[in-house]
């Protein structure tokens, strides 16, 4: 054999090792890439299930060991709202909206769970800011709430430069200097005042949105309804002119994200107005309206079942398939219905 054809043969096997170890490489890249998607994938259905619910008195009790002995008015709606910011952000997977990398950026659900969440929460801190801790239209506001309300204020989605994350912390903070202040039976200077009228001014807003909720859920199926924007009053007008009837539909990509806002709302929801029976005891009771504020919780609680699909299905009002929309929006405008009739009880003398 020529020292040719050893050299022929010699690059012929170094060109075999060199093809055999570049098909190793690519089949350990297909195979770190496939468990990387199969960790994302359990990642993601991990961090898209919504946390448990939670007993807002005990709670209240473990933030301020106090209220085992003596209540305090506004404790338990304080820290109830720094329970659910919490949560929020502490949650399995952290807080999403905000995510750039995967699995976070891949998920829609979960951060529209966290919107209906921080919407409530935004709503809860401004009433606190405006009208729970103060005594009337002139008096001086908390300097915490005051706080507090811009830092839940600021936009969900930002990841750096502040981060929506260490904005809300920072809002968590104020809610916790005002709960330590308010329990402080040596610091008369915050006060929660447990009145009809500013429980009534908050629920005028969270029946907006629950009114809001519902219409957007049942237009998950399209309808056509007539314009009743200025209906009732024959002097008023409006910005842009519109025909007599009115085509909403939701895009069909944005209806789980729909579902999913308004099983988050109501999730915080139901903390709120628990809370609410708790510091607004004595007014309920006066009112005869307890009973009322226990019924509209029960309706919410139903928002929270178990879904045993594995999509949000969006079949027509009576047809073969379920309408999940529908269903959300039926138990919510049953609430809605009960919040208005709230209301009226609290505006009564």
């Amino acid at each position: 054999m020529t020292s040719e054809s050893i050299s022929t043969r010699f690059q012929d096997l170094r060109q075999d090792m060199a093809e055999g170890r570049g098909a190793r490489i690519g089949k350990l890249l297909l195979l770190a890439l496939g468990v990387y998607l199969l960790v994302c994938l359990a990642l993601g259905w991990y961090w898209s299930r919504a946390p448990a619910m939670f007993n807002v008195e005990i709670n209240a009790r473990e933030m301020v060991p106090a209220l085992a002995d003596e209540p305090i008015t506004g404790a338990v709606t304080t820290a109830t709202a720094i329970k659910v910011a919490r949560t929020l952000l502490d949650k399995p997977g952290g807080y999403l909206s905000n995510d750039i990398m995967p699995p976070g950026v891949w998920l829609d659900n979960m951060p529209s769970w966290e919107y209906g969440v921080l919407t409530q929460q935004r709503d809860l801190v401004r009433a606190m800011r405006d009208n729970f801790s103060r005594s009337q239209s002139q008096s001086k506001e908390d300097p915490d709430l005051a706080m507090a309300d811009p830092r839940f204020s600021f936009t969900a989605d930002s990841w750096m430069l502040p981060s929506s994350e260490s904005m809300y912390r920072e809002g968590i903070a104020e809610l916790q200097s005002y709960l330590t202040r308010l329990t402080d039976p040596n610091n008369p200077d915050a006060q929660f005042y447990s009145r009809a009228d500013n429980l009534r001014l908050w629920l005028e807003v969270v029946s907006t949105r629950m009114g809001s909720l519902s219409q957007r859920l049942s237009a998950s199926v399209g309808q056509t309804r007539l314009d009743t924007d200025l209906a009732g009053d024959a002097d008023a007008s409006q910005s842009t002119a519109r025909h007599g009837e009115v085509v909403v539909k939701t895009p069909w990509l944005e209806i789980d994200d729909e579902f999913y806002e308004a099983r988050g709302a109501t999730w915080a929801l139901i903390h709120y107005l628990r809370a609410a029976e708790v510091d607004f005891a004595g007014v309920l009771k006066k009112k005869n309206a307890l009973v009322s504020l226990q019924q509209i919780v029960r309706e919410l609680e139903q928002t929270q079942d178990p879904i045993f699909s594995p999509m949000i299905l969006n079949g027509t009002g009576f047809g073969l398939m379920a309408n999940h929309s529908l269903v959300m929006a039926s138990y919510i405008s049953r609430a809605n219905a009960g919040l208005i009739d709230l209301q009226a009880l609290l505006s009564r003398g």
